[in-house]
């Protein structure tokens, strides 16, 4: 058990806030457009 709390559990976390972190970031990247919420007549179509 102590493994798992000292090895695995700090390696999820860390891996989890890239991952949270990439997200994120990646917004930057987008055209303009796309930070936009999507139009709601657009759906169904």
């Amino acid at each position: 058990m102590s493994f798992l709390r000292t090895t695995v559990l700090p390696i999820l976390i860390v891996t989890l806030f890239g991952i949270a972190f990439f997200a994120v970031s990646a917004r930057i990247w987008l055209p303009g457009d796309m930070l936009a919420p999507a139009p709601l007549g657009c759906v169904g179509n």
